[in-house]
């Protein structure tokens, strides 16, 4: 992530749906929502890894969060804190971005193997300049990896680091032969390879990752990933450090330059202010007004027009989209806690965040034939975190509780949606309050997921369901009597799941009436 060259992205990308049109009801009328649930290709799947996370060394992300301080008390196997380990499995994380962001362009993955005692400090400049003792390096990040039962996303150093410094990183996660480098592995206590095949080739290069012009980048890229090598078992999926926002200049280059053989993915980058601004203010993560509420949705829904835009381009370059689109940051961005240190970026999760993340993640399974991977910054204690801790205490955000609720699209079948929006109006301006998606698992059962973003009227929906032999309709909804709730150590559940009971079965279709501001699941079988 960077805090600057930002600024391109903030401009306004349009809002348009793919599946919903804007509808104009009359004045004071009621009205309900004609939706269709169509069967799809049983072959298009929502991909699990778009329910990514991200760990960056980053404010209180790592140490006192998933690393525990030396005297906490809270449940720990090493210094892995158990109790997050088991919310993040609830929730099943399918992959874990590391250790950058910004940080992955200074970090020297070798700094961060061996005895801790050891191990040579050094000064995080990206984030506070604090001290970084690299107590929790590859290894630990792996064993966090091996008890979550997620898959690791390793970001290698472009920007200061060598295309042998990372080669070695590789050599030293998934070879078995008697190298240098897989002595010293099993040395450091693992005998056997990692079999780590995630690799992003830079982060940011247009920023923080070097300042680098497309051009110049993809022929770096083209360098590095030339040296990033298969070892047996583990092929290697070569991320592309891809575009700021709506930089299409970038995403051109990138699929024009780079042979489609030597790319497994490329990734965006695509951040939510409530002001739409990077420079002064972002907006407040609590205490906020409608007009804040509305902008801040204003500017998530801007997602659907980026998403849209990069898909086109590469559909361009690879017909057969063997190519994965990742969006492996993204997530609301606002003001520090007063009071914390700036460049931690802590901040508080409100309902609000958690009607963005639904909103994205939404958008992200609508386009689950390019998009397959993202990941959500960040995973604890920073910008739109799933989890909050203060020493040994742990809470569940709103947000977490959206992953919660979306897990059951994980490797389920894409079911397309037909709908027109009410709009959602505030002053001037107007957007689609309704947006959806649906899948259908491996044992038949199909899963809606609603969210109403209007913050003062209820949504009636009347749904067919082509094809669909169902019986029963259960569910969950998440909401709170305002938009700005949040969840704090001494009320940690002031937002939280309860049981969904306004969805019905009226003869052969699904009749649904959808509170003001919330986000529902609803499970057909």
């Amino acid at each position: 992530m960077n805090l600057s060259r930002r600024l391109a992205a903030a401009a306004f990308l349009g809002l348009a749906f793919s599946t919903v049109s804007p509808a104009q009801p009359k004045e004071g009328a009621s009205q309900t929502v004609q939706m269709t649930v169509q069967a799809g290709d049983p072959k298009l799947q929502i991909s699990k890894h778009i329910y990514g996370h991200f760990a960056e060394h980053l404010g209180r992300c790592i140490y006192g969060g998933f690393w525990a301080d030396k005297d906490s008390k809270a449940p720990q196997q090493g210094r892995i804190r158990m109790d997050i380990v088991e919310a993040l499995k609830k929730i099943k994380v399918p992959n874990l971005r590391w250790p950058g962001g910004c940080f992955a362009d200074t970090y020297h993955w070798h700094d961060g193997v061996g005895p801790a005692a050891q191990r040579p400090k050094m000064l995080n400049l990206w984030w506070g300049n604090t001290l970084e003792d690299n107590s929790f390096g590859t290894h630990e990040f792996l064993e966090l990896c091996n008890l979550l039962g997620t898959e690791p996303y390793l970001a290698a150093n472009v920007g200061s680091g060598t295309v042998q410094e990372m080669s070695n990183w590789m050599e030293y996660l998934n070879s078995n032969e008697d190298t240098p480098m897989v002595l010293e592995r099993r040395k450091n206590g693992h005998p056997e390879p990692y079999k780590v095949s995630w690799w992003g080739i830079g982060n940011e290069s247009w920023g923080c990752g070097g300042n680098m012009t497309a051009e110049y980048y993809t022929d770096v890229y083209k360098r590095y990933a030339t040296f990033a090598h298969n070892y047996p078992g583990t092929d290697l999926k070569r991320i592309v450090s891809g575009a700021n926002g709506d930089d299409a200049h970038w995403t051109e280059t990138c699929m024009k330059n780079i042979p489609l053989g030597q790319m497994w993915g490329l990734t965006l980058h695509q951040y939510t202010l409530p002001t739409g601004s990077w420079t002064g203010s972002k907006g407040k993560a609590t205490g906020f007004g409608e007009d804040m509420y509305f902008s801040t949705l204003r500017n998530c829904l801007k997602m659907e027009a980026v998403v849209t835009k990069h898909a086109a381009i590469m559909d361009k370059y690879d017909k057969d989209k063997k190519v994965a689109l990742l969006v492996d940051e993204w997530g609301v961005w606002t003001d520090v806690e007063p009071g914390t240190n700036p460049g931690f970026l802590y901040q508080q999760n409100s309902l609000r965040d958690a009607l963005v993340a639904g909103t994205t993640l939404n958008i992200f399974n609508n386009h689950c034939d390019r998009v397959r991977g993202a990941n959500l910054a960040q995973a604890v204690n920073v910008l739109q975190a799933v989890i909050l801790t203060e020493k040994d205490k742990m809470l569940l955000t709103p947000t977490y509780h959206v992953f919660d609720l979306y897990q059951v699209h994980q490797d389920a079948q894409y079911l397309p949606l037909q709908f027109s929006s009410p709009d959602y109006a505030f002053g001037n301006e107007k957007i689609p309050a309704l947006n959806a998606s649906a899948s259908k698992d491996a044992k038949g059962a199909v899963h809606i997921s609603l969210v109403n973003l209007d913050p003062n009227k209820a949504i009636k929906l009347e749904t067919a369901l082509a094809g669909v032999n169902w019986k029963t309709v259960t569910g969950r909804v998440l909401t709170s009597a305002k938009t700005n709730d949040y969840n704090t150590f001494d009320k940690p559940n002031t937002v939280k799941l309860v049981a969904f009971n306004g969805a019905k079965k009226r003869g052969d279709k699904l009749s649904v009436e959808l509170p003001a501001k919330s986000v529902v699941v609803l499970e057909l079988k």
